[in-house]
């Protein structure tokens, strides 16, 4: 997707963008139409997982689609996450390595140590390079945030420090989109 260089786009270029997304002309846009638009700036298709992912998080139907009601909102949340990636990017390489993302994990309010932010640096690194892609930021941030959210829910004191039963464990895993 273009960025415009306020933010949003005119109304019209929205409706535009849409159509031309919606391929099948459903009214609605899936996972694989959207993937089509979206460029992590690689030449490479944009990550699948992070599509479903951003997918999900508008899809209010819980069709697997969202409509053009919705798409203004997930347009806005690209850009966001395009302009909070490039504030990241210091060396602009295009990619993020483990300092560029352990400074924006800090910035997020996570403060995490050297161990786990190289653990999510390999989970993440799709092309071997030791460097997240923009596609694959996306999903470690949402991933973290929908794994912090579980663990809140059984941290009822906020001291970071749960006990669960693996059954319960497995079940919070699990239930995360």
């Amino acid at each position: 997707m273009a960025q415009p260089q306020s933010g949003m786009p005119p109304p019209g270029y929205l409706l535009e963008m849409f159509q031309k997304l919606d391929k099948d002309h459903s009214g609605t846009i899936t996972a694989i139409e959207l993937q089509s638009a979206l460029s992590n700036g690689t030449w490479t298709p944009f990550n699948p997982e992070t599509v479903r992912l951003m997918l999900n998080m508008f899809d209010k139907s819980n069709k697997g689609t969202i409509s053009f009601e919705d798409f203004g909102a997930l347009w806005k949340y690209i850009v966001d996450w395009q302009n909070c990636f490039r504030s990241f990017d210091k060396d602009n390489s295009g990619n993020i390595d483990k300092n560029e993302l352990r400074a924006a994990l800090q910035t997020f309010g996570y403060n995490l140590n050297d161990a786990t932010v190289t653990t999510m640096l390999q989970k993440f690194d799709r092309i071997g390079r030791g460097t997240v892609l923009f596609d694959d930021f996306i999903q470690c941030c949402i991933m973290l945030n929908n794994l912090t959210t579980a663990f809140r829910q059984f941290d009822t004191d906020q001291d970071g420090v749960v006990t669960l039963h693996y059954e319960q464990f497995v079940g919070l895993v699990f239930s995360i989109k």
